[in-house]
């Protein structure tokens, strides 16, 4: 099983790990990004994490 970290300090709330992936990431109230759940069958979450503009997500 794969683990997601969002680093909250680099995090600029943008959106676009939400927009690609709303079954695990969530852009809340703070205006950062935070998970909702470690797996997705849908989508692959390297390739999220690899499109960030920040590298704040972290897949291993």
């Amino acid at each position: 099983m794969v683990k997601v970290i969002i680093d909250s300090a680099t995090c600029v709330g943008c959106g676009l790990c939400e927009e690609s992936c709303p079954e695990v990431f969530e852009v809340q109230g703070d205006g950062l990004a935070h998970l909702k759940a470690q797996a997705c069958t849908e989508h692959n979450l390297a390739e999220i994490a690899e499109q960030c503009p920040v590298n704040c997500i972290k897949v291993s």
